[in-house]
């Protein structure tokens, strides 16, 4: 069901260990149980194409003190998943820290979730890793992108694609085949979200890409850190934030809440179903001026 309304949280990014502690101060993420961690390693590419590596830490680091047990998962769509986590720092950081890391590529059918659904526009559904399906809680952590092979911008929502299959071993199905070449892709990227939960969604908007993407593209740097439990609203602030910096046709185009992505999802019930609806909450002082510049833009429409 969507929420009557979301809360986006903004923090400075000049200090990330500062910014995220404020962030996480901000949810209930404590549990005896698992937490499930989606970074974004979609490629072999540095910041902002993939999270942070201080970002993955300092989350990882902070939800070790409040779980029983940490798991992140990943699956990579421009190249091999195991080499894109070893070559990024991923591995060795889970060994330092000792939390478990899933390559969901090696994964075999009995952790994928089959999803089956009405008014899917997935022609045979999907699958979803167990990690996720499963966890007692679910933390996020997404970059700030553009999308230039149809997603038009990757962020909360776009991010969840990593945690589908690909294709499950012993079948022949490619899900992702499906997805890049539907005309329904946007909707299918949404779809996604309302088969798991979020407890919390951190962007790390502290660089971006305004056009391009989601591997290399033009570069801002917003220093901002971003963060909510709805996807939908915080999708919607990164989209304000892309048009306040100048981005593509498509993701300037008509309201936020017209953008596929979007609306989908809220009509899913993955979030809010409007801007005004969304309560924008600085945390420091340095982030205010920026919230200030989001609000033009989402005043507009209003």
């Amino acid at each position: 069901m969507n929420p009557d309304r979301s809360r986006v949280f903004l923090a400075d990014a000049s200090d990330r260990a500062i910014g995220i502690k404020k962030l996480f101060q901000e949810f209930d993420l404590a549990t005896e149980g698992t937490v499930a961690l989606k970074a974004n390693y979609n490629s072999d590419d540095p910041f902002p194409a993939t999270t942070h590596p201080e970002t993955l830490r300092l989350l990882a680091e902070s939800l070790q003190g409040v779980s029983g047990k940490l798991v992140m998962a990943e699956r990579s769509g421009m190249g091999r998943t195991s080499s894109v986590l070893k070559n990024r720092g991923v591995r060795d950081l889970s060994s330092r820290l000792g939390f478990n890391l899933v390559d969901l590529d090696s994964v075999g059918p009995e952790g994928w979730k089959d999803v089956q659904a009405e008014r899917l526009h997935w022609r045979k559904g999907f699958r979803i890793s167990k990690v996720f399906a499963e966890a007692d809680k679910v933390v996020q952590t997404c970059c700030l992108k553009t999308h230039r092979f149809g997603g038009h911008f990757t962020l909360s929502l776009k991010n969840s694609v990593g945690l589908v299959a690909a294709r499950v071993p012993g079948t022949t199905y490619d899900y992702m085949r499906e997805l890049h070449t539907s005309p329904f892709q946007r909707l299918m990227i949404a779809e996604i979200n309302a088969h798991y939960k979020v407890d919390m969604a951190l962007m790390d908007a502290s660089a971006g890409f305004v056009r391009g993407g989601p591997e290399r593209g033009e570069l801002i740097r917003p220093n901002l850190l971003l963060a909510s439990s709805d996807r939908v609203a915080l999708d919607a602030v990164g989209v304000a934030l892309l048009r306040h910096y100048g981005t593509t046709s498509e993701v300037a185009r008509g309201d936020i809440f017209d953008q596929e992505q979007i609306a989908r999802a809220a009509s899913l019930g993955v979030g809010v179903r409007s801007l005004d609806r969304i309560d924008l909450m600085s945390l420091d002082e340095q982030s205010q001026s920026a919230l200030t510049d989001i609000r033009r833009v989402i005043g507009a429409e209003e």
